[in-house]
């Protein structure tokens, strides 16, 4: 359902006691590896856009938003743009390009490549992530396409930054150096606005190009982490069968063990059962983080997140 204001990470959950769980992930070349489902559990988000009013977040201010990768994978790099209006998302405009500015998916072989391969060929999950995005409005909420997990999560997160440059009105051109070593330092990200108590704060740190620590929590106003919420924790457990203390811990090993192998991306991470839609949220801005220290750029990220009643 489109909604005119966008939602994103732990604080737009607008969940009772309850939190989400599964993902997926894949390879460069096939795209799949065959985990590309999702599953809705007890997490499931009560939010209702004809129920619930946006309290907190900037809304998107009127403009073009544009998104490049410097670096061709296969021959091709994405390039991304998105308009705004009367603050929803009117256009999205993601694709893969080669250096003539050829599009993927009037490549026959490698469309044929693929479709034999993968099951899906850019020619169709190209434009299906495109409508995803302007009918949901909601990079969170853009299904990941099986076949092309891979491309699904680079979308969600290219889209991410793209929403988050127009909360802003900064309408110059992002510049993603994918595929560079990563850079040594610490790389944080926050969101601005709490709900339901808490709100998300992530930092990575990197040592000899690998990530040697994720920092993935909840926190609430006095920087205490979900948790230790011995009540929050019992509900979610009942409700969901993880809580917190358990799924914070798992994601932030994973992070850090999936990114030690070739070629890995955070959507490799596996999604906690009972936790979806934290892992969800995990995976987006650890893919952000990623790019930070792919530049060298240690200036901490600032999520302006909606949170709705």
């Amino acid at each position: 359902m489109k909604s005119s204001k966008f939602m994103t990470g732990v604080a737009a959950l607008a969940f009772s006691t309850l939190i989400l769980g599964a993902c997926s992930a894949d390879s460069e070349n096939g795209e799949d590896n065959g985990n590309a489902s999702q599953s809705t559990t007890a997490e499931e988000s009560t939010e209702s856009s004809e129920d619930t009013e946006a309290v907190s977040g900037a809304s998107l201010q009127d403009g073009t938003y544009s998104l490049k990768e410097l670096n061709d994978n296969n021959g091709y790099h994405v390039e991304f743009s998105i308009k705004t209006k009367d603050g929803e998302i009117t256009e999205s405009n993601y694709d893969y390009v080669n250096s003539d500015g050829d599009s993927k998916q009037d490549d026959k072989e490698y469309n044929e490549n693929m479709k034999d391969e993968s099951g899906v060929s850019p020619e169709e999950f190209i434009p299906q992530l495109n409508k995803e995005l302007e009918d949901e409005q909601n990079p969170e909420s853009v299904e990941v396409v099986s076949g092309a997990t891979h491309s699904s999560h680079s979308f969600q997160n290219y889209a991410q930054q793209l929403v988050q440059a127009a909360q802003e009105g900064n309408t110059d051109e992002i510049e993603i150096d994918n595929g560079a070593e990563l850079q040594d330092g610490t790389y944080t990200l926050e969101e601005k606005n709490y709900s339901n108590g808490y709100r998300t704060v992530f930092s990575i740190e990197v040592e000899d190009g690998k990530i040697t620590k994720s920092d993935f929590d909840n926190v609430d106003e006095d920087g205490n982490s979900k948790k230790d919420d011995e009540e929050y924790n019992k509900a979610m457990e009942d409700e969901s069968g993880v809580g917190p203390d358990e799924y914070i811990d798992t994601l932030n090993d994973e992070l850090v063990k999936t990114m030690g192998e070739e070629d890995a991306a955070p959507g490799d991470v596996e999604a906690v059962s009972g936790a979806t839609h934290s892992s969800e949220t995990f995976v987006l801005y650890a893919e952000q983080l990623v790019n930070a220290a792919e530049k060298g750029d240690t200036d901490t990220i600032e999520v302006d997140n909606y949170v709705e009643e």
